[in-house]
């Protein structure tokens, strides 16, 4: 009987490295089928399913979750009917393809199960090492216990996948499996969810399942204690509260909450794009009760009977139509070539504080789109961002972003700018204030705009003619069809 074939960790686009494993859909002994999700990832910038590329048997996994897997290293080994057995990997290169044709990664993503060929997603990269959990603090005999001679790389020798080995259900967890329960609690999906429903924290209860592993009787008996700690929380991108990773409170209050996977590539990107781009920011408030008025009889014609219309979509409109006017506010700052790319096509980046992280997907091509088509790009796009189902396509290509700060009750904020893009638009709140009309003082539907922008790229005149344009288009919505 031929060997059973290894998956190895695909790189699905923009440079992936390494991801974590969340969770496992199968486990060995399942029947999976070519096409088939068996592993989330979480990548840096998303969650993201893995296709099983052949149809077998499981075999076993070779990763467990909470690893960190480097791409291009095996994760599971599949028992396939009359195959022979996969490629290895050599010197840090793969000697043979999963697919004799290569294709752009969002395609891949988007159609895991094409007629005719594998579900691979993309090709893997160079990297060898093996598997790896995420750095912690762990004590001196634990970190010696845990080092072998025989992970230490050999150039140009075969790479093994490691294989782990299950425990006897009667056996006493043995000093490496301590080691790794306090490392990574032990608990199979569905206790993992129950828990973070429940807002418990696994790494702070024994289990009693087999070789230690956290069972379900464990987080209800917690539960109804009251004696775990509860789930830190983020505002999530619709104002309401969404559980963060668990973390323990220490003896002297404090809580350490682990930073990975999108909320690790939000930092690094917000600390690369605050001092690689010099950033100015601009204030403008404005009267936006005839914005509110159009958005009423927006929300009553058929072409919006199944739309979520919110004044973000008028705000994003306006965006485009100033875009147009002023294509300059839509280009890119190229260091190497020592260029501006002024681009004509708008990817509108919409951010999206999301339960793993900010995250900001865009709409492709969205100059190209009428009304009820961008307010439905729109709805789709939050309601995936907030779910954590974005694709890396669906992240990548931006060229301008908006944030909505209003939905949290913040009138204005100085927003950074997404890396690779020259401005971002902040709405704040539309409330109710004093402002004079013609001469008299009324209470209006007011909010303020923020603008940043690179001021390699923009100087003060034309952000502020852009800051301009769209608030203007927002005093009288009727502007948007003169100047569109």
């Amino acid at each position: 009987m031929a060997e059973p074939k290894e998956f190895r960790l695909p790189d699905v686009g923009e440079g992936l490295t390494e991801a974590d494993i969340v969770s496992w859909h199968v486990k060995p002994g399942d029947q999976v089928e070519d096409g088939q999700v068996i592993v989330e990832i979480e990548t840096a910038k998303a969650v993201v399913e893995l296709p099983c590329p052949w149809t077998g048997t499981v075999a076993r996994l070779l990763a467990q979750e909470g690893q960190t897997v480097d791409v291009g290293v095996p994760i599971i080994a599949i028992d396939v009917a009359g195959e022979a057995p996969a490629p290895e990997l050599r010197g840090g290169a793969v000697t043979a393809r999963f697919h004799e044709e290569k294709a752009d990664s969002a395609e891949r993503a988007g159609d895991p199960a094409a007629p005719g060929r594998q579900s691979v997603l993309v090709g893997y990269g160079v990297k060898a090492s093996a598997t790896t959990r995420r750095p912690r603090k762990t004590p001196p005999e634990v970190a010696a216990a845990a080092t072998r001679p025989e992970t230490a790389e050999v150039p140009a020798a075969p790479v093994e996948p490691p294989v782990m080995s299950p425990v006897p259900p009667d056996a006493p967890p043995s000093p490496a499996a301590r080691a790794a329960i306090t490392i990574r609690a032990l608990a199979k999906p569905p206790v993992r969810k129950l828990a973070k429903d429940l807002g418990i924290s696994l790494a702070g209860l024994a289990g009693s399942g087999p070789g230690g592993s956290i069972t379900k009787d464990d987080v209800q008996r917690a539960a109804a204690g009251g004696g775990q700690v509860r789930s830190a929380e983020f505002p999530a991108g619709n104002g309401e509260r969404a559980a963060a990773p668990a973390a323990a409170i220490s003896p002297g209050g404090e809580e350490r909450i682990p930073i990975r996977g999108v909320r690790k590539h939000m930092a690094a990107a917000m600390v690369a794009s605050a001092f690689a781009a010099p950033h100015v920011t601009e204030f403008l408030q404005i009267d936006a009760t005839e914005t509110m008025a159009a958005l009423r009889r927006v929300r009553e014609l058929p072409e919006f009977a199944d739309l979520r219309v919110s004044p973000l979509l008028f705000v994003a409109r306006a965006l485009l139509v100033a875009v147009r006017r002023h294509p300059l506010i839509n280009s890119s700052w190229d260091e190497a070539a020592q260029e501006i790319v002024v681009k004509h096509y708008v990817n509108l980046g919409i951010a999206v504080a999301a339960e793993r992280g900010l995250i900001v997907p865009n709409i492709k091509n969205a100059h190209e789109m009428s009304l009820p088509e961008l307010a439905s790009g729109l709805q789709a796009l939050t309601e995936t961002g907030r779910a954590g189902k974005a694709t890396p396509a669906d992240l990548a290509g931006g060229t301008i972003t908006i944030t909505n700060v209003g939905v949290f009750g913040v009138d204005a904020g100085t927003p950074i700018l997404t890396p690779g893009e020259t401005a971002i638009l902040a709405f704040g709140q539309v409330k109710d204030a004093p402002w004079v009309v013609d001469g008299q003082l009324a209470v209006r539907r007011t909010c303020t705009l923020s603008l940043s922008f690179d001021h390699r790229v923009v100087d003060g005149e034309l952000g502020s003619a852009v800051l301009r344009d769209v608030g203007s288009m927002l005093e009288d919505p009727v502007r948007m069809l003169a100047w569109s």
